[in-house]
């Protein structure tokens, strides 16, 4: 078992028949906060998300990494082929950010809900920079990764709801989990088309 974060992590092995016809031993590891993050994690990371868009090496890392908490796939052999992490929004925070770190990353719009929101909303979390790597997709890895997150952000923070900004491709995966759409699409500079999506995470509804 790999521990990341005090007093806190799981892990399930399943065995997962790729697409190169070989059958692997996963583990799905989750940390909390603080958590030492491997270079096999966010060489998935970049290799998922940041370099089929040409960005440098280092656009991967975003300077709130140690506040989140994160979730990961892992092989037997040491190698990350799925990744994701949900962070807590901040009480005063509409969720607006940079989408990378360094200089001219664009700025992902606010969660309009949260504006003028119920406080019963909050803790509210967000997750971002999930990504599977091509030849392990469309086997559940992220349902997975999203369905760690949210217990874990129930669990360390009593999460009530949360946001994310969707790739189009990826918006099927997230309605599976449950995760609603709502608002206009909109653009996220160098990388593409979004829809804003959330969830109730406690079972209630908001009026």
């Amino acid at each position: 078992m790999i521990r990341c974060g005090p007093g806190f992590s799981f892990h399930r092995v399943f065995k997962r028949e790729c697409i190169r016809g070989d059958v692997a031993s996963l583990e799905l590891v989750v940390g909390l906060p603080n958590c030492e993050l491997s270079k096999a994690y966010y060489d998935c990371r970049y290799a998922c998300l940041r370099e089929p868009l040409g960005f440098p090496i280092g656009a991967e890392r975003l300077d709130d990494d140690g506040e989140a908490i994160h979730a990961w796939w892992e092989t037997n052999e040491g190698e990350v082929v799925a990744v994701g992490r949900i962070h807590l929004i901040a009480n005063d925070s509409d969720g607006s950010q940079a989408d990378h770190a360094g200089p001219d990353a664009a700025v992902c719009p606010a969660f309009t809900p949260l504006i003028s929101g119920d406080e019963g909303m909050r803790p509210a979390v967000q997750i971002r920079q999930m990504g599977t790597r091509e030849e392990w997709r469309r086997q559940g890895l992220a349902s997975g990764l999203v369905v760690a997150l949210e217990a874990a952000a129930i669990s360390h923070w009593g999460a009530k709801t949360g946001w994310l900004q969707a790739r189009i491709a990826a918006i099927p995966m997230y309605e599976s989990e449950g995760w609603v759409k709502f608002g206009e699409e909109y653009d996220v500079k160098g990388i593409g088309p979004h829809y804003s999506m959330w969830k109730v995470l406690t079972g209630e509804d908001f009026d």
